[in-house]
């Protein structure tokens, strides 16, 4: 059950920032990330209410509302250093991620067997080299590398947190919904800001309505990927979900090869087979 909705969190991740990374040629990052999230948290809304959800609210919310408050920190940090590149640098960097929720769970006693250590050595490798690294050509930023490093630690950061913001299916759906009403709440305020400074949140002829799907889309996906990486984490080791779901970096990949007919580079396909190489041995350890 755990490689099972780990993997599909990875699908939707990955499926999720292809189709970002798409709508942010018709509009700024930050418009893209506040309506996804707008829509995302209305479809919880109303789930919440259908099912009784705010009957669970607790304690554990906090947890969900820290998670609003580090995400889009760490979404405008990844795009701000994917903007200053090289994005062969940012992409495999940006899954070190994986580090916090791996060192939550080992800090809480989990051991995997040496069978799983084996997987996530070679899944983590994996999803470094499928990102494309670039090994050669210009230096890298300085502030590039500190933005990238920011970001990642607050992806992992928020795996962490919506690991422990609940414990039921009625209360997760309601910790999404905190999660993203805070999350819009601290976007939308970022977003203003700038707006104020004389950034453009739309295009210049206005909202593409017609990239409406695909703007629910992404913030379905997004939203629905946090709640199976939740169970993931219910019915399994922290330290194998967070590598499993942590592959969405392979998902972005195929999905461009797929859509965009972009080449896969010899290094990206080698990752790419290591990565499910190791979700092979991960899944059967």
């Amino acid at each position: 059950m755990t490689a099972f909705f780990a993997l599909a969190t990875s699908l939707l991740w990955g499926l999720a920032d292809f189709g970002g990374g798409l709508l942010t040629r018709r509009m700024p990052a930050l418009t893209v990330v506040v309506v996804s999230q707008a829509i995302a948290a209305a479809v919880l809304g109303v789930i919440v209410m259908v099912t009784g959800g705010w009957s669970e609210a607790g304690p554990r919310l906090w947890f969900a509302f820290a998670a609003g408050l580090v995400g889009p920190v760490a979404l405008f940090s990844f795009y701000k250093a994917l903007a200053l590149g090289p994005m062969g640098v940012i992409s495999p960097l940006a899954t070190l991620s994986v580090a916090v929720p791996v060192g939550v769970g080992l800090f809480l006693g989990e051991r995997p067997g040496l069978l799983q250590f084996a997987g996530i050595a070679v899944a983590v490798t994996g999803v470094v080299l499928a990102g494309g690294p670039q090994l050669r050509g210009a230096p890298v930023q300085r502030r590039t590398i500190m933005l990238t490093l920011v970001a990642a630690l607050g992806f992992g950061t928020v795996f962490a947190l919506i690991t422990e913001a609940s414990t039921t299916v009625t209360g997760l759906f309601l910790s999404l919904f905190v999660q993203r009403v805070t999350s819009i709440v601290t976007g939308g305020a970022v977003l203003y800001a700038s707006v104020r400074r004389g950034t453009a949140a739309l295009p210049e002829g206005g909202f593409p309505w017609v990239s409406l799907p695909a703007l629910v889309f992404v913030g379905l996906a997004d939203v629905v990927a946090n709640g199976t990486y939740a169970v993931a984490t219910q019915h399994g080791p922290v330290t194998v979900a967070a590598v499993l779901a942590s592959l969405y970096p392979v998902v972005t990949a195929l999905a461009a090869r797929g859509f965009l007919s972009e080449r896969l580079r010899a290094i990206q396909a080698a990752g790419a087979g290591l990565a499910v190489l190791g979700t092979v041995l991960l899944a059967t350890g």
